[in-house]
């Protein structure tokens, strides 16, 4: 079997689902992907997306066309996923391998697993050694644009569902919004759902630390991003004065962050992103670190790839679910009672629909 790469192409690809979203620091306009798919010299494709919303098209196909000409001038197997990347991190230095070329080479990674698979005719959980544990999801969204209505449809969407757990954004101009929008969450949820709530990062430390005290009553399960990923000492300063469990990890490129706030005892759960951290074998890294320190593992966004990969480690908490790439893939993941239902199909065990996907010229 030829296992060398023949082929990349790139692909973007918008969301069914795409509207105009808001968070505390964010205002998104478009939920758009962009789709590495490999090919080897027998045939074997895999593929491997990226979340990139409405920013920086130039930057990020340019970057993509960057690692995608490093590929096809050299004579990499679909198996080197290391290789490839300890060369890329060598080429991209000079101007920066933290930050967006570390992202168009993960997904070259994730797109090189998906091919690894189909050749091995193994899912990704099993070719990795599953740990056999059901995985749990929690509803993502919340965003500070719904309307009450909006909010209110959504979170009792995922209740019917089966989701046990729902996420809610807060870090509105008034902190009164944000209270105001919890206690209509816990109401129409009632005391079998878990609330968590995100910030990302749009609040200062006396902000977070009063919302926190403030809403205590409501039982919030753990705070994303409260403060700047960068406040190491804000973070230990929340969970010291408030107890609130504390979640991040969601815009780190390295571990540097896991590690710092581990010294200080200031993190409950770590949240890796599969694309900034640089694909398959830094996700498990990070994971294992963080293990050795009793901090469950609760990646950011891609449950597509994060459930079978949570199936791999001895400390997986959960996944985040979004519906977006759902109608655009052909085989979405099936979530039963607030567990994901792993696909047994070879590699990832989906695919984006030619239909859907738009080729990005040479």
């Amino acid at each position: 079997m030829n296992l060398k790469i023949k082929d990349v192409q790139l692909y973007n690809a918008v969301s069914k689902m795409s509207r105009p979203i808001a968070d505390s620091t964010h205002d998104i306009s478009t939920i758009k992907f962009y789709i590495v798919e490999i090919t080897t010299q027998d045939g074997v494709t895999g593929q491997g997306y990226l979340l990139s919303f409405h920013y920086s098209s130039q930057a990020i196909e340019g970057a993509l066309k960057d690692v995608r000409q490093h590929i096809l001038s050299r004579n990499y197997a679909i198996n080197e996923t290391i290789k490839l990347k300890q060369d890329y991190e060598i080429e991209s230095e000079y101007f920066g391998n933290v930050g967006l070329l570390r992202w168009a080479q993960a997904a070259v990674n994730v797109a090189m697993w998906d091919a690894w698979g189909k050749i091995m005719k193994q899912p990704i959980h099993k070719l990795l050694g599953s740990n056999g544990k059901k995985i749990p999801v929690y509803g993502s969204g919340g965003w500070l644009n719904y309307t009450d209505d909006e909010l209110v449809e959504e979170v009792t969407g995922y209740k019917a569902r089966g989701f046990k757990a729902v996420k809610v954004k807060v870090g509105s101009p008034e902190m009164e919004r944000d209270i105001m929008r919890l206690h209509k969450v816990r109401e129409v949820l009632g005391s079998g759902v878990k609330i968590m709530m995100d910030a990302n990062q749009g609040m200062n430390v006396g902000d977070a630390i009063k919302l926190s005290d403030t809403v205590r009553p409501l039982g919030i399960h753990w705070f994303e991003e409260p403060v700047s990923n960068t406040d190491f000492a804000g973070y230990e300063i929340i969970r010291n004065k408030t107890g609130i469990s504390l979640a991040m990890g969601e815009r780190e490129y390295d571990c540097q962050a896991l590690k710092e706030l581990i010294r200080r005892n200031a993190l409950d759960l770590w949240q890796p992103d599969l694309l900034r951290l640089g694909g398959v074998e830094e996700w498990r890294n990070s994971a294992i670190l963080a293990n050795a320190y009793q901090i469950p593992c609760l990646p950011h966004y891609y449950k597509d790839y994060d459930v079978p990969l949570l199936a791999t480690i001895s400390n997986p908490y959960g996944a985040e679910s979004f519906d977006w790439i759902d109608e655009i893939i052909d085989n979405k993941m099936v979530i039963d009672n607030g567990y994901a239902i792993q696909r047994e199909g070879a590699g990832w065990g989906f695919a984006f629909k030619e239909e859907c996907m738009e080729r990005i010229t040479r």
